[in-house]
């Protein structure tokens, strides 16, 4: 089993520059920014010096609102090495979560960049800025003044301008600051993506983050000669600890594209040589049936990580044959356990990296239990899945409540999915309990019916919610998104069902749409299909 990391994120960074200083770090390759890790960890260093200079202490909460931007990176290491903690911030916010968040978080400063399409930040921080009593903590504001970008209002500082402050700070004061961290210390605050009540800020220490990329990294073989591709989301733990932490705890190379394009991946996968590429299941989809996709050149991928929702096995084996990441694997857990708690290895057969999420990450505890009793569950049994160990969360930020309802006396955290372990410890997912669907008494696992889907050739992708029903308790919807030129028809769907499983799996309803309602992380919103199915069927 490999041994745990004992560091603090600061402290790896600059052990990473003496050893592999002139290995690439960080590569944008429509940018042409490309930076050693000597270099990297130098710019880590100016970002914490300013950040001092601004008053930024540790334990402050420094928000950042960006996509894949090169200061994220920057603002990530520079808050890591004076103990500041990175407040992550959902890119697709809007004015109303944004403010929920600042406030809550008790962020001391926010950084962001000019938006996305369907949002302009300056003018939702305008907006929010008109009533400084709303964010009574919030006392900084950073725009990352990009070439070409908007320029920022008065009162906000542009980035040029901070990390001049940079000057200000003796490196002597960064260097008293950065050892006086210890690795236990909450460095992280990543938000759950609120789909009951408010989303909570889950606390994550360099110990939690650190390590678990760290695993994660040492399943897919990765070493300081691998090249990720990182079309994720940093804000989420997909992005920052399954991608950014795997790569700097081995030297690897992140090549991020600022936002998910299938042609921007493609091309940066073949232009960087890339070894690796990460990837929600939609993602890969969009790129295995874009029209250019015949045209690039795949030869250097060999592993990543297909995660964020349940990965069909028909998508992961078009990836392995059509992509090439013959060591594709998949990572099962949630933002509260780092997020790994089991996955899969390069090293596993086909079958196992396709059917199951694998087995424990070194030094992680997990078991199946009957949700109703508590009690663990024989092997093969579904139930809900549990963990504990050094990846937990120190707990969701001013919310105990919530922190105790998560984690039990134990110290178990509740998942609140259900899925099987076999006699080897290898682990399946099969839902999650509230998506679990109870027709007349049967158990249905939506999983179940949307792997079979992904094998008919007229569905590209679908989704299966349970409805409530006078005559059966719960009745069976499918969501498809229609293959591109087909004409299947819903009931065309229900005999294509019909003729491969149990007659009560039969979907009773079928609606065809051109995308799933997601969030910014990709994973998509079932509780959204569930309500406009009902709405559906009641009209």
């Amino acid at each position: 089993m490999a041994e745990m990391l004992h560091s603090t994120i600061g402290d790896w960074m600059d052990k990473m520059a003496r050893e592999y200083g002139d290995n690439d770090a960080l590569v944008y390759h429509d940018r042409g920014l490309r930076l050693s890790y000597r270099e990297l960890n130098e710019v880590a260093r100016r970002t914490a010096r300013a950040l001092l200079a601004l008053g930024i202490r540790k334990g402050d909460h420094v928000a950042v609102w960006a996509t894949n931007t090169p200061e994220w990176v920057y603002t990530l290491h520079g808050c890591a090495k004076i103990g500041a903690v990175l407040v992550t911030v959902n890119t697709n916010y809007k004015i109303f979560e944004l403010e929920y968040l600042l406030r809550q978080s008790d962020a001391k400063a926010l950084i962001f960049c000019d938006g996305i399409k369907t949002s302009d930040y300056h003018e939702i921080l305008g907006e929010l800025l008109k009533d400084l009593s709303r964010v009574p903590v919030l006392k900084h504001i950073i725009h990352m003044d990009e070439p070409g970008g908007k320029k920022a209002v008065e009162g906000i500082l542009p980035w040029s301008k901070f990390i001049r402050m940079s000057e200000q700070t003796p490196a002597e004061r960064l260097d008293a600051a950065q050892a006086g961290l210890d690795e236990h210390e909450m460095i992280n605050m990543q938000y759950t993506s609120g789909t009951t009540g408010f989303p909570k800020g889950v606390m994550l220490s360099h110990h939690n983050i650190l390590n678990n990329g760290y695993f994660i990294g040492e399943n897919m073989k990765f070493t300081e000669k691998d090249r990720l591709c990182i079309c994720v989301p940093f804000f989420h733990c997909f992005g920052l600890v399954l991608a950014q932490m795997a790569c700097i705890t081995h030297a690897s190379a992140m090549v991020p594209v600022e936002v998910y394009s299938p042609a921007q991946v493609m091309e940066t996968v073949q232009a960087e040589k890339c070894t690796a590429l990460h990837g929600v299941p939609t993602m890969f989809i969009f790129i295995l049936d874009h029209p250019d996709f015949a045209k690039y050149d795949f030869s250097s991928l060999r592993t990543g990580i297909m995660a964020g929702s349940v990965c069909p096995v028909e998508v992961m084996r078009r990836v392995n044959e059509e992509l090439g990441q013959r060591e594709l694997v998949s990572v099962f857990g949630q933002t509260e356990c780092s997020p790994g708690m089991t996955m899969s290895h390069a090293d596993d057969s086909f079958e196992r990296r396709t059917t199951t999420v694998g087995t424990l990450l070194p030094h992680a505890e997990g078991k199946v239990i009957d949700p109703e009793t508590g009690k663990e569950v024989p092997p093969g049994v579904p139930g809900e899945i549990v963990t504990r160990g050094y990846h937990l969360m120190k707990g969701y930020y001013n919310m105990p409540e919530a922190t105790a309802a998560a984690i039990d006396g134990d110290g178990w955290l509740h998942t609140g999915d259900i899925g099987t372990c076999d006699e080897e410890g290898y682990y399946v997912i099969t839902g999650r309990l509230k998506d679990m669907i109870i027709r007349g008494g049967e158990n249905i696992y939506p999983k179940e019916i949307e792997e079979l889907l992904y094998t008919c050739p007229d569905v590209q992708d679908s989704q299966v919610v349970g409805i409530p029903s006078k005559k059966f308790g719960e009745e069976v919807v499918a969501f498809v998104i229609r293959r591109e030129g087909s004409e299947i028809t819903g009931d065309g769907v229900k005999e294509y069902v019909k003729a491969r499983m149990s007659r009560h799996k039969v979907p009773s309803h079928v609606f065809f749409t051109g995308a799933f309602p997601m969030n910014a992380a990709g994973k998509i919103l079932k509780y959204k299909l569930r309500e406009q199915a009902e709405e559906m069927v009641s009209e």
